[in-house]
């Protein structure tokens, strides 16, 4: 419901600022002579321009889309092989104890246990491509046990909210663009944006809690929370000993080396079972290309929307407001600078990573909104597109309170990332 809502606003509200400024162009000398306000050609030709976004976004989620159905269709049939060599149920042992007080409604050891930890484990790695398409699987298999057929579970859920987070161990995309942007050192916000996504998956776990009454004060809970924190300590205090080379390579070697050792130990467990090893990849690939096919309408539906939001120019209007609002307080504004990306991010990954390179391009790499615009890029994930891919792949239509949950986990990633930016490079 909160979704229909969401997906209703974005285009009234974009019409309503496309009106605005139609209307502003009409009275410009006016609006310029009272309010300094300034309208050209281009706010005359905005509804041209909004209406062909939606063809361009419509094709761009098509394009997704196919690219989704090769890379799931990939690791769907590799799980498929994880589940027969039995290392799938392996990991799900590895994490139960923990998992099974954040997931009381599903049954001891429940499969996506090994599906979640795999997922989690490649966002934290940075190795998105291989992260979405085992999000889909733990999705489909928490939706066997969901009792609903169109409302998001519990479990669903707490996954969703949880893996939107984006807790990031390695942001090597970040330190990439940086590079290229001509930064004197790319991995300078390595730390913020680890400790950013840290407080950002804490408040998303917190939020869903509090919604779903689980107590976070188990001794189990407290004790891999404790270990989490620990092991990531210790990678902040390894990495921020090496240069920012070192990093990026290290980070890359050792990203790739685990996805590969997974796939090839996937592999080797099921030979050892005397499994078909080739038969059981194809089952799973047939299931990823189905799944990448269902979730086309809903990816047009929500980029579309996204598409024409901020083609209005009503994400703009938004940030010149907050600067304003934060100006009559007298705070510091060069925050505002890099608030496009956090604004962004939520809806579009690609979105907020172009305003990224166009702020770092604007303001410098090394300047406060080009670190800042990093750490938001690095914080937080695109939670409505995680929505629509992830629920519409097991046709979810009501998800309850997954949105206003992972917008919590969104916005403390966001004050986090602020709060660090001006610790760090104040």
């Amino acid at each position: 419901m909160v979704l229909n809502y969401i997906w209703i606003a974005f285009f009234v509200i974009a019409f309503v600022v496309a009106l605005f400024r139609v209307l502003g162009y009409y009275f410009r000398e006016t609006l310029l002579e009272q309010f300094g306000w300034v309208f050209d050609r281009a706010d005359l030709e905005i509804f041209s321009v909004i209406v062909k976004s939606t063809f361009e976004m419509a094709e761009t989620s098509v394009s997704i889309s196919i690219y989704l159905i090769g890379i799931m269709t990939l690791w769907l049939g590799i799980m498929k092989i994880g589940e027969a060599g039995g290392a799938v149920d392996v990991l799900a042992r590895l994490v139960g104890p923990f998992f099974n007080r954040l997931f009381p409604e599903l049954p001891a050891n429940h499969p996506a246990f090994g599906s979640m930890l795999m997922n989690f484990s490649a966002n934290m790695l940075g190795l998105d491509n291989a992260a979405t398409p085992l999000g889909l699987k733990a999705m489909t298999q928490l939706q066997e046990a969901n009792p609903s057929e169109d409302s998001a579970s519990n479990p669903q859920i707490m996954f969703m909210v949880l893996n939107t987070s984006g807790l990031t161990i390695i942001p090597v995309s970040v330190m990439a663009l940086r590079a290229a942007a001509g930064a004197a050192n790319p991995s300078d916000v390595f730390i913020p944006i680890l400790l950013a996504t840290y407080f950002s998956t804490m408040a998303g776990l917190i939020a869903v809690s509090l919604y779903q009454r689980l107590n976070l004060l188990q001794p189990v809970i407290l004790a891999y929370l404790a270990g989490t924190t620990l092991v990531i300590s210790g990678i902040i205090y390894y990495f921020s000993r090496l240069s920012s080379q070192q990093v990026a390579d290290i980070s890359s070697l050792a990203g790739n080396a685990i996805l590969l050792g997974i796939i090839v130990a996937f592999i080797l467990l099921a030979w050892r079972r005397k499994i078909n090893v080739f038969d059981h990849f194809i089952e799973g690939a047939k299931e990823g290309f189905s799944t990448g096919v269902k979730i086309i309408p809903y990816l047009v539906a929500m980029l579309v929307a996204i598409g024409v939001f901020r083609t209005s120019g009503a994400l703009g209007y938004l940030v010149e407001g907050v600067r304003d609002l934060i100006s009559f307080t007298g705070m510091d504004t060069r925050f505002v600078d890099a608030l496009p990306v956090a604004f962004m991010k939520p809806l579009s990954g690609s979105g907020a990573r172009g305003m990224m390179i166009e702020t770092m391009s604007t303001f410098g790499a090394d300047s406060f909104a080009g670190w800042l615009a990093s750490v938001f890029q690095g914080s937080t994930e695109t939670t409505f597109y995680v929505v629509a891919v992830y629920f519409g792949s097991v046709n979810i239509r009501n998800t309850r309170y997954a949105i206003p949950c992972g917008l919590i986990a969104d916005l403390a990633g966001i004050i986090a990332a602020v709060l660090l930016a001006y610790l760090f490079f104040n």
